[in-house]
Order: structure tokens, then sequence, then C-alpha cells
């Protein structure tokens, strides 16, 4: 059995919990743009490229306030705002967890010195549906791909943008094809919007307890909630 955390985290924000399983382990992280080791082998990387980053942020200028760009790098700039107002409230834990690789760039399109990993849009609920309205009209549909996590409780939406086709799904995809296992052979566990393509491409999909009501709607077996253990409800289970 071969274990992938799959994550909508960036690497370095993830390590830790990783590294608390006690064994080793490859990440998928940033929503599928970068598969890496523990150590920090890198097996793929599908970054957005920069001039794409570029007409993003031209079309979606309104949405400034809310947009944080994502760099493969753990130094300061790795995350890069143009300031706090907007996003400040709905994701201050975050902010305070990363605050040693932020980087207050204005206008943020100065910071695409190089390719970003992504693009993200973060906010309360309605103001995320303007953003996704939006999206549709910049005319870079061919471009990019469009991901949404959504906490309703806590009235937080993000939207996150990455290079065209790059999703958990097709990493997930790409990781099991370099090992060898087929689909069928592969357990997928998720709880949000930005799980679909994963659970999709896994011959053996399970939502979580707590999940939302898109993946619930699907019809896919459901383990216990997150705050139930439910991962572990779902291994022994296939275990026996």
């Amino acid at each position: 059995m071969e274990i992938v955390l799959v994550t909508g985290r960036r690497h370095t924000f993830a390590l830790p919990i990783a590294q608390q399983l006690g064994f080793d382990l490859w990440l998928i992280s940033s929503n599928g743009a970068v598969t890496r080791s523990l150590s920090g082998e890198t097996f793929h990387r599908d970054l957005m490229p920069a001039e794409t980053c570029r007409q993003l942020c031209q079309a979606m200028i309104q949405f400034r306030g809310n947009m944080v760009l994502t760099f493969d790098k753990e130094i300061k700039g790795a995350i890069v705002l143009e300031h706090l107002d907007e996003i400040g409230a709905s994701i201050r834990r975050w902010l305070e967890k990363n605050m040693e690789f932020i980087e207050f760039v204005v206008p943020i399109e100065r910071a695409l010195v190089s390719d970003p990993v992504q693009a993200m849009f973060c906010g309360t609920m309605a103001r995320m549906s303007l953003a996704l309205e939006a999206l549709t009209g910049t005319g870079l549909q061919d471009k990019i791909t469009v991901l949404r996590t959504e906490y309703p409780v806590r009235d937080l939406s993000m939207i996150d943008v990455l290079n065209r086709g790059c999703s958990k799904g097709h990493a997930l995809e790409r990781w099991a094809r370099h090992r060898g296992f087929h689909r069928d052979e592969v357990m997928a566990v998720g709880d949000n919007h930005n799980d679909v393509e994963m659970l999709e491409f896994a011959g053996h999909p399970v939502i979580m307890g707590n999940a939302c009501e898109e993946l619930r709607a699907r019809g896919w077996r459901v383990t216990l909630g997150n705050e139930a253990c439910g991962v572990a409800a779902a291994l022994q289970e296939v275990m026996g």
C-alpha cells in the first residue's frame, strides 16, 4: 500500500503534517501543481506561464484586493499580495502562519519575474461568487483551470487558478501511472469541490462525512467526518 497526500496547500505548509505520519511518502500540493517527496525531490511541476498570469491580473483587476500569487520557493516572496485589506479577516490564521513567506508588491504584476504556481482569490462566499462570474468572462478558459474550495459555515471561499489541465486528479493519475497502479487500485478520500477530479479518477472514491453537498450528491461512498477519524475508518474498511 502506498500513501500520497494530495492537498491544496503549498508543499512547505503541508510538510509538518506529513512528517507527523512517521513514514516516507510523496505530496501532491497546490491542487496538483507540484509533486514532491518529503526530502524535497521533485517529480513534476505544472506552473502557470507568467504571461497568462499577467493577463489574469488585468482581467480581474476589480478583485485585486482578494488576489494572492504563490511561487515555488521557500523564502519571502513565495506568497505575494498587494495588501491585506480585503482578505485579512477571512484567512487571518493562514496569513499568520505564512507571514515569513509573504511579500507585498504593488502592482502585483511586478512579482511575475518567474512563472507562478497559481493565483488564488479569497473572500466571502458572495464576493467569490462574483469572482467566478468574472473569471468566465476573461477569455482565458483555454489557458487556465479554475478550482474552488468553500467553507459556508465560515463564509469563506477560495478560488484557485492554475495552468490549464492542472488538478489533483491529473496529478494523481500521472503519479499512479508512474508507479504502475491502475485506477482500479487507487482509493481517494476528499471533502470539497477541488477534490472532484481526484475522486473521479480513483476507482474507489470516498468522501468525508463532513463533505460539501456537491460531493455528497455524487453517490460516492461516505465515511465518518474529519472529527471522527473518517480517513482511518475508510482505510480500515478497505483493509478488512
